[in-house]
């Protein structure tokens, strides 16, 4: 059986993020949702609907569409199983899978989550990474943890994969479970409040301070201050430094003591950058701080106004407030472009410590965003 996870109009609203991916390949929680679709339907395949120039790093497949802005759950996943060609699931308007068209639909009986905008990504990350917490550690029992942490809560929603490491620690769990993953490492004197999850790989430096809901994606080193954030994969901040109710892309870098203000001195409600009108507009919404897209880095000592909005490949530096919005390939703050052969190569710079480098797909995607 094959499903396809399909943007559903919505990529634009996840952007910076989904300029490089598509919607059903962004993590929030601890898994992306065709990780998720993976875990619950093991053996099915899965492919994306999605912009025309992300489709060759992301292949489409004939299968059932399902809108990637949907959480999956058990529910859906015992409806696609049983779905007649004809037929859609539906909850209170909202296309979940099957047909979009037609009288023949399925009513969910519980409302299932669903996300809209980019900065719903850290939103609804506690609740994300609560039932991903439960759906991967169900039936398993975690790697012993040492005595040398300090535990605040309930140790049973402490979750350590194999080789996971976390010495001289303290962990709070009253807020949520914290998930260690395969070779993953929490260093002396960090002090953790869940929900947290840190993905295989993944590191937080010596007394890092982190409020959940916060992940760490897959290779992802962190230090300094961080509440309710997301990174992608691959992404480091190494240092000093606070960013709080932000999303960081993969392959990024934030220079020692960046710092980002997730909250304007008068406590109003947001502006934000809108990828569809191509400017700032409007938000519901109080405690924004940044936006990183792919392979976006900055120096030390970077000032992030909130609610900042960072593209592809810029590269942030200088010493006054970078704007609310920097283009893809910038340089600079004053409008410079950081050249398209130098972009790649920094980019494999970086990848190549971690023993990986840019594809022809993935070259392909960077200069149709450039």
């Amino acid at each position: 059986m094959k499903l396809v996870l399909h943007d559903n109009g919505k990529h634009l609203d996840f952007a910076p993020l989904t300029l490089t991916r598509p919607v059903g390949d962004l993590r929030m929680g601890i898994l992306t949702n065709a990780e998720r679709w993976k875990l619950l339907l093991p053996e099915w395949e899965i492919g994306f609907a999605t912009e025309d120039y992300l489709q060759g790093k992301f292949p489409k497949n004939d299968g059932v569409e399902v809108n990637a802005c949907v959480l999956p759950s058990r529910e859906i996943a015992s409806a696609l199983q049983i779905l007649q060609p004809e037929e859609g699931i539906w909850f209170e308007g909202v296309w979940v899978a099957g047909k979009q068209t037609g009288d023949a639909k399925v009513h969910l009986s519980d409302m299932p989550l669903v996300i809209n905008h980019r900065w719903e990504l850290y939103q609804k990350n506690g609740e994300v990474l609560v039932a991903d917490f439960e759906l991967i550690t169900a039936g398993r029992t975690s790697r012993q943890l040492s005595s040398t942490n300090t535990i605040i809560g309930d140790s049973n929603r402490i979750f350590l994969e194999e080789g996971a490491k976390v010495e001289g620690c303290t962990l709070n769990t009253f807020g949520g479970p914290i998930y260690v993953g395969k070779d993953a490492e929490i260093m002396e004197g960090s002090l953790v409040r869940g929900p947290f999850a840190m993905n295989e790989h993944a590191a937080l430096k010596l007394g890092t301070k982190v409020y959940g809901p916060t992940t760490l994606g897959p290779h992802c080193k962190v230090g300094g201050e961080v509440n309710n954030v997301i990174f992608q994969a691959y992404s480091n901040k190494g240092h000093d430094g606070f960013l709080g109710n932000s999303v960081i892309g993969e392959w990024c870098n934030l220079g020692a003591d960046s710092n980002c203000s997730n909250l304007k001195n008068n406590y109003g409600l947001v502006k934000a950058y809108n990828y569809r009108s191509q400017t700032l507009e409007q938000t519901d919404v109080q405690f924004m701080g940044l936006f990183m897209g792919d392979h976006s880095k900055c120096g030390i000592n970077t000032m992030f106004n909130t609610a900042t909005v960072v593209g592809v490949s810029a590269n942030v530096f200088g010493a006054e407030f970078p704007p609310k919005y920097i283009p893809s390939f910038s340089w600079g703050m004053e409008g410079g472009e950081f050249d398209f052969v130098k972009a790649l190569e920094s980019a494999n710079n970086m990848m190549k410590r971690r023993g990986k480098e840019l594809s022809a797909e993935e070259i392909s995607i960077l200069e149709y965003l450039t």
